[in-house]
């Protein structure tokens, strides 16, 4: 299996930036962005922060707000704030010098054992084998294990499975093959298998256990929240933007203010609301921007919301310029809105 997966991945790798070079740096923050996206989707990404920060120091000499709004888009927001965490750290700390071996690649905050197995094999030949989710795949499909891949069991399981098949002589570059070849190859739909150059000895192929394979136990129930954006409107064409404080995922983010309420509101619900009074002390007009709901889906929860325009002569709170809204990191969700409100008021 393994000499088979090495001779696939050198006739069909992915010509990526990361993988022409062995700078720590750049391995770490790709795998980083890489985290639950796709390579698609995290290339241009790693390009615009490369270009931004083309160093460990630069990228810890940055501020947070320039981070984020770098990292709009990309979702999952805490590896964002434990990326630049961990470029302090790294630039201060240890004088730009990123630990040599798995296990104090694990002490650096966002760094798991995949990204440290990463970053140990591809940079410095650590026989330390990856698992992400097409190597879960690879496994369960040509082996035939059906332990959940999401249950504690199956993680243990699985890890000693592929450290028992890393090749020690050339661990990083096993390591991408078998990524590989689950992300292009055998595929979570439709995988190649006539064409498979393991499917003489994979157990799924063989038992036409193909889509079965891997196996995840139920998910957690997803939570709706009913969220009411409003967007304050003031005489002299201000609004209000704020941060988004606490240990929620779009801490750092900023928003309009935010009346969050058990089910869908309705504008004279909303009006009669105490945050709605506090903000809005005198005469308002206000408008639903949006007529069908906007459903943001997240891992476990989906935001079903809805943007207020309102027109007021005051706002009990400090305002600010629609320039700077601009210039502001924000969640994915209030960055659509603006393209499509600011478009139609200009």
């Amino acid at each position: 299996m393994v000499l088979e997966l090495i001779y696939w991945y050198s006739k069909n790798k992915r010509s990526l930036p990361w993988r022409k070079t062995k700078d720590p740096y750049r391995v770490w923050l790709s795998e980083i962005m890489l985290q639950q996206t796709r390579v698609a989707q995290g290339l241009p990404y790693f390009l615009k922060f490369t270009e931004a920060f083309p160093t460990v120091f630069a990228l810890a000499k940055a501020n947070e707000s320039e981070v984020l709004k770098l990292w709009q888009g990309l979702g999952y927001y805490s590896r964002a704030r434990n990326l630049h965490f961990t470029a302090k750290f790294v630039a201060n700390e240890l004088k730009g010098e990123f630990p040599k071996t798995y296990k104090e690649l694990l002490t650096l905050k966002g760094v798991g054992d995949y990204t440290a197995s990463a970053i140990a094999s591809i940079c410095y030949d650590e026989p330390v084998a990856v698992v992400d989710g097409n190597v879960y795949r690879v496994l369960s499909r040509y082996f035939g294990i059906a332990t959940p891949i999401n249950s504690t069991k199956g993680v243990k399981e699985f890890k000693e499975l592929a450290q028992t098949l890393i090749d020690v002589s050339q661990p990083g570059v096993y390591n991408q093959a078998i990524m590989d070849f689950g992300a292009l190859h055998c595929k979570p739909q439709n995988p190649l298998c006539s064409e498979c150059p393991l499917a003489n000895s994979c157990v799924a192929f063989a038992k036409n256990r193909v889509k079965e394979l891997p196996v995840k136990e139920k998910k957690i129930k997803v939570k709706k929240r009913y969220f009411n954006y409003l967007v304050p409107i003031t005489e002299n064409n201000e609004t209000v933007l704020e941060e988004r404080k606490g240990k929620g995922i779009w801490q750092g983010l900023y928003q309009f203010p935010l009346v969050e309420t058990q089910k869908k509101t309705a504008e004279d619900e909303l009006m009669e609301s105490e945050q709605f009074k506090k903000l809005f002390p005198k005469e308002t007009t206000v408008s639903l921007f949006n007529t069908d709901d906007i459903i943001h889906k997240l891992s476990h929860q989906h935001l079903i919301t809805k943007f207020w325009v309102v027109k007021t002569t005051d706002v009990n709170t400090e305002t600010t310029d629609w320039t700077t809204v601009k210039e502001r990191p924000v969640p994915v969700l209030i960055d659509k809105f603006l393209e499509e409100f600011l478009n139609k008021e200009s």
